[in-house]
């Protein structure tokens, strides 16, 4: 009796093993295949037809905001993204490179008074995505951090930030690999 208890106690510990090792390696392969984007386009005057769109920014109590169509900032401008806790709840921060820290201080810098409306695409393939929020530029930002409260949950907001910090990666493992 006591060799067919060991045996079953040395199978057990084994596939219990085998079942972690698998698990953890899954888990891992997730993460890494999440996918960010996030667009940072300029407010505009209405006045400039075909260079310019009108987007619905905010579900709850949708604004028209007209927009340049190339955004004046990308993911590829990011250096690391995170959720930060405010006094009314959360909010993402975003930290871009040194190119993006100088983009973005000219832009504030230069357009008081309008508005910086923000585009985000997150998920394995990039499924979900929208306009995310449009603050409003009230002084010029030197830092090279951005933070805004989005028109997203929590947890899509947790795999944005996953996918953009994966994204951020990459683009500067590649730039330092050059």
């Amino acid at each position: 009796m006591k060799v067919i208890t060991r045996r079953f106690n040395l199978y057990l510990a084994l596939m219990v093993a085998v079942a972690l090792i698998c698990g953890c390696q899954t888990g891992k392969k997730k993460k890494k295949e999440t996918l960010g984007a996030l667009r940072i386009h300029l407010q505009v005057s209405s006045n400039d037809v075909g260079a310019s769109q009108t987007v619905s920014v905010v579900r709850s109590t949708p604004v028209s905001v007209t927009i340049g169509h190339d955004p004046v900032l990308t993911e590829a401008n990011i250096q690391a993204a995170r959720i930060i806790d405010t006094p009314g709840g959360w909010a993402m921060q975003i930290h871009f490179d040194e190119t993006g820290a100088l983009e973005l201080e000219q832009y504030t810098a230069a357009n008081p008074g309008k508005h910086l409306v923000i585009f985000g695409q997150w998920g394995d393939k990039l499924v979900n995505g929208r306009w995310l929020a449009a603050p409003l530029i009230t002084h010029r930002i030197s830092t090279g951090e951005l933070a805004f409260t989005p028109d997203i949950s929590r947890a899509e907001a947790d795999q944005l930030v996953l996918g953009l910090n994966n994204v951020a990666a990459k683009v500067h493992k590649s730039i330092f690999k050059s």
